[in-house]
């Protein structure tokens, strides 16, 4: 039976503000607020809430057949919970409904996969904790900032406990291969991954309202026979894309949600199910494993790192910014982890971009590539000033390393103690259960035993009365 993983991720952009040369030093606050309210706010009115609204009325029509599965970044949800908390409230009313799972990934959005081992493992954590903390669930699923991987984000991925990973069903990786099928990492065999379908994919979020697509206008049961169409063996189709498409790339106008209302009806006549990310890693088989030694993405035509590392500005930005990661976590300032975050997040690369793409790109307040680098550089600068104010750089590697295997022994043992704590209280919890059986049992024997007392008693009693009524009535014949 043919399954949809529809998948949607929320991340909100940080916008920088103008940053010159002379403010660093003299001024460590390097955003644009009043930026910031305006586009989340709008996000929020014209795709996330009805959109969310729509998933939502979807499942309570449908039952349990449709189901669907959302990332946030942990920058997204600092925007949302500081301009837009309904949407956050709305979400958590998905999270009740038991359709609907949520996914692990980087807390800053960034590229800490590609420049710092240790950091993606701490960033994918801090996120993972965030989203216990307002959805009540522990994710099993990865997904990476716009679905970056390669074989060795794979293994970090496994070495940190998931049980599957999405990215992107990439043709120069898949070869003949279909991305219809559940494949495992070549280095971590128990990691499963979910490919997404650029086509099927791309048909919602990127040409549904185009009038000169040869598909347009495309109706859910067309796209239902699509998928139908697909050989038997084909069993898992998976749909990914950002939740903004749904109001912002495509305009409500365009009819995008009513079409998104049909498609359970369409998918249930086709026998065509929805499943989540960790339903299919549990049900399905991989068929092989997939080979990927050089990172993939969804962005753009190349489907690679290109759109954030293509050129000599993206890389020193890059570089200059992960050379003070391992800093960043020994100084452990709130501040300083706040600003370090924010500053990792993609689309502060992407906006350095030289590359032509088909998809729109807008810099906001820069002119050019070498403009948004000249800003981000100048933020940087002022950054790592302070990071170095508060350990500061003459230190040699040598400390620096042993400051570090201290600091990681230290979270190995304070996970381990936790571990064991979780044990501890699931023990505790199973025993005061059984207490309180065997206490309900005692109390219950006791009252059988009690009645059975009294029921003697009174019998006896009765039997007492007999007699002495029979030895009264002998006397009177006598």
């Amino acid at each position: 039976m043919k399954t949809i993983c529809l998948y949607f991720e929320i991340h909100q952009i940080v916008h920088l503000r103008r940053y010159r040369f002379f403010d660093i030093g003299t001024d460590h606050y390097y955003y644009d607020d009043y930026e910031n309210e305006r586009t989340i706010s709008d996000i929020a009115q014209r795709s996330y809430m009805p959109a969310l609204e729509t998933l939502l009325q979807m499942i309570r029509d449908n039952g349990k057949f449709f189901k669907v599965a959302f990332s946030l970044s942990g920058v997204g949800i600092e925007s949302l919970e500081q301009y837009a908390p309904e949407v956050i409230e709305k979400l958590q009313e998905l999270a009740e409904t038991g359709c609907v799972e949520f996914l692990a990934e980087p807390y800053s959005h960034g590229l800490s996969s590609l420049g710092n081992e240790e950091y993606f493992k701490q960033d994918v954590k801090k996120q993972s904790e965030k989203i216990k903390e307002y959805f009540g669930q522990t994710p099993k699923v990865l997904r990476n900032s716009s679905l970056i991987y390669n074989d060795d984000i794979g293994l970090m991925a496994h070495q940190m406990g998931f049980k599957g990973m999405l990215t992107e069903g990439a043709k120069h990786v898949l070869g003949w291969k279909s991305s219809h099928y559940l494949y495992h990492c070549a280095l971590a065999p128990k990691l499963k991954l979910l490919l997404r379908d650029v086509a099927l994919s791309d048909d919602i979020s990127l040409r549904f309202n185009n009038s000169e697509w040869n598909e347009y206008p495309l109706f859910a049961d067309r796209y239902m026979d699509k998928i139908a169409a697909l050989p038997d063996e084909e069993q898992m189709i998976g749909i990914f894309m950002n939740l903004s498409a749904l109001g912002i790339e495509q305009p409500l106008s365009s009819n995008i949600l009513e079409f998104f209302k049909a498609l359970p009806v369409c998918a249930k006549e086709r026998g065509i199910a929805f499943s989540t990310p960790s339903e299919v890693c549990m049900k399905m088989k991989s068929v092989a494993s997939l080979d990927v030694p050089y990172a993939l993405s969804w962005m753009d035509e190349e489907r690679d790192i290109s759109t954030w590392l293509g050129n000599p500005m993206q890389r020193e930005a890059f570089d200059k910014l992960y050379k003070v990661a391992d800093r960043v976590r020994i100084a452990n300032d709130p501040r300083i982890n706040q600003d370090w975050d924010y500053l990792q997040a993609s689309n502060n690369f992407r906006m350095m971009s030289t590359k032509r793409t088909n998809v729109g790109l807008d810099r906001g307040i820069y002119a050019s590539p070498f403009d948004a680098f000249t800003n981000y550089m100048n933020i940087l600068g002022d950054f790592i000033n302070r990071v170095n104010a508060l350990y500061p750089d003459e230190i040699d590697n040598e400390e620096l390393n042993g400051l570090l295997t201290t600091i990681r022994n230290q979270g190995e043992e304070i996970e381990m103690k936790d571990k064991e704590i979780s044990r501890l209280k699931a023990k505790v919890e199973k025993l005061e259960k059984e207490g309180d059986k065997l206490r309900s049992k005692s109390a219950k024997t006791s009252k059988t035993n009690k009645t059975a007392s009294a029921k003697k008693t009174s019998t006896t009693k009765k039997s007492t009365s007999v007699a002495s009524s029979k030895k009264t009535a002998s006397k009177k014949v006598e």
